[in-house]
């Protein structure tokens, strides 16, 4: 079964985002069925509404969600309420997690992912701190799901991680832009230099079985893609379903940029979703 979110102004109707990834499933014989995103929202707060959010959502040994990002606790509160209906999502509460947030895959992909440290929570002190642990140079700061990179100079990149008042001032910055999305605590990457396009790369069961551009460079595909230093690192994760952003270093070394789980990982527009959608649900899945 393929979960997607219905159309906030029509619950009858899949949210146009994901309609063509719906139309392809159901074209290849998958039943879809659609959630509530704005009650699964909630549902941290109240959980009657994770299980208002599934309602009439029929059982399913094996279920896959393409929706809007959800936080953890959210995609906790999905899977408990689908499984009181009978619905076994494929990828559990702590799988997402692990996926979703840097603490949870940094120190498997650590060899080709830039060095980070992070905090928990949102108090600038044990930032300050934290940056002071990568020593000299320039970072990126983030949270554990999210940068602000839309927001380079103000809130993202930090020229000196050893400059504790501009550490404070931009972590302050990001805390006022990420507001109540901000999650589990900062994290500061550093900072590398890197050429050409960035690949999302897509795995199911520890193989990459898609490379597609990234949705912000849906035009640009990099060539010479080379994951064999990558691949056996994501496969000992042993996440069901995640993808990996990869960009290559100006010294030629493909480096990991990001992994997240694969069920809020957004599809470029230039793509065809029935790839997906055949790659989610070849038998053997």
């Amino acid at each position: 079964m393929l979960l997607v979110p219905g159309d906030p102004l029509n619950p009858r109707r899949d949210d146009p985002h994901f309609a063509a990834q719906a139309a392809a499933a159901r074209a290849a014989g998958v039943p879809v069925n659609r959630v509530d995103h704005d009650a699964l929202v909630r549902a941290t707060q109240d959980n009657g509404e994770a299980a208002a959010a599934v309602a009439g959502v029929p059982a399913s040994e094996d279920a896959v969600y393409r929706g809007w990002m959800l936080s953890s606790a959210q995609y906790a509160a999905l899977a408990e309420a689908l499984e009181a209906r009978g619905v076994h999502l494929r990828t559990s509460a702590e799988e997402y997690r692990t996926a979703h947030e840097l603490p949870g895959w940094y120190d498997a992909l650590r060899s080709v992912t830039p060095e980070s440290v992070w905090t928990e929570g949102s108090d600038l002190v044990d930032l300050v701190k934290a940056a002071r642990g990568l020593g000299a140079g320039a970072g990126v700061l983030r949270d554990h799901v999210k940068s602000m990179k839309h927001h380079w100079s103000e809130a993202c990149y930090l020229p000196d991680v050893l400059d504790d008042a501009a550490v404070e001032r931009i972590g302050a910055r990001f805390l006022e832009l990420r507001d109540d999305a901000f999650t589990g605590g900062f994290v500061v990457r550093r900072f590398e230099e890197f050429t050409g396009a960035e690949a999302r790369t897509w795995w199911i069961g520890g193989r990459c079985v898609l490379t597609t551009p990234h949705p912000d460079t849906p035009d640009e595909l990099p060539t010479g893609l080379d994951l064999i230093e990558i691949e056996p690192l994501v496969a000992e994760l042993a996440l069901p379903f995640v993808t990996v952003d990869v960009i290559r270093r100006t010294d030629g070394a493909w480096r990991v940029v990001e992994l997240g789980d694969g069920q809020v990982s957004d599809w470029p527009a230039t793509a065809d979703p029935a790839e997906l959608v055949s790659a989610l649900f070849q038998p053997g899945r």
